[in-house]
C-alpha cells in the first residue's frame, strides 16, 4: 500500500471543509533582513507533535484581531519580538489532527511580522527548534503548497530593493 500525498489526503478532507467542519487559525510569517541588511530571511519553527518545519500559528482569541493572534502566537511558540501587518497576507490549509483524534481542514489566515528581535524566555522555549532560511529555502522546507507559494512570493515582495 503506498503512502497518501499531502494533497490526496486534503482532498479527502474537502467534504468536510465545504460541510463547514473546518477550523480557522491566525498565523506569522516572521521576517528581518539579513546582517547585511541585503536579504530577507525566514524564521521557520518545529511543529511540536511531527517535527516538521512551520510558521507560528494558533488559535482565535477573544478581543484580539487576527494580527494581534498571530503576534501573539509568533512571541509564545518562537519568542519573537515585532509587529504583524494589519492586512492578512494570504491564507493556507492545512489538516489538523484534534485532540479527539479527528482530522479537520484548518484555514489558516497568514500576517507578515517584522520582527524586532527574539526574547530569551517565552512559553514554548525547549519545544521547538527555530532557524533562519532565505524565502525560497523556506519553502523548500514547509510541507503546505499555499505556504510553499506564500513563502517564495516573499522572494521578490520583501526585498530591500523592492
Amino acid at each position: 500500500m503506498t503512502k497518501k500525498t499531502y494533497l490526496s489526503r486534503l482532498a479527502d478532507a474537502a467534504e468536510k471543509l465545504f460541510a463547514g467542519r473546518s477550523i480557522e487559525q491566525y498565523g506569522a510569517i516572521c521576517h528581518r533582513l539579513s546582517q547585511g541588511q541585503k536579504n530577507v530571511e525566514i524564521l521557520l519553527i518545529t511543529s511540536r507533535d511531527s517535527g516538521r518545519w512551520v510558521i507560528p500559528k494558533g488559535w482565535p482569541m477573544d478581543r484580539k484581531l487576527p494580527h494581534q493572534v498571530a503576534e501573539r502566537e509568533a512571541w509564545e511558540e518562537a519568542g519573537v519580538r515585532g509587529k504583524a501587518r494589519k492586512k492578512r497576507f494570504g491564507y493556507y490549509t492545512y489538516l489538523k489532527v484534534l485532540d479527539t483524534g479527528e482530522t479537520v481542514p484548518s484555514i489558516v489566515q497568514v500576517h507578515l511580522l517584522e520582527v524586532a528581535g527574539l526574547d530569551e524566555r517565552f512559553p514554548e522555549r525547549g519545544e521547538r527548534q527555530l532557524q533562519w532560511f532565505s524565502p525560497n529555502e523556506a519553502a523548500a522546507h514547509v510541507r503546505e503548497p499555499e505556504l510553499k507559494s506564500l513563502l517564495r512570493m516573499l522572494e521578490t515582495t520583501l526585498t530591500p530593493d523592492k
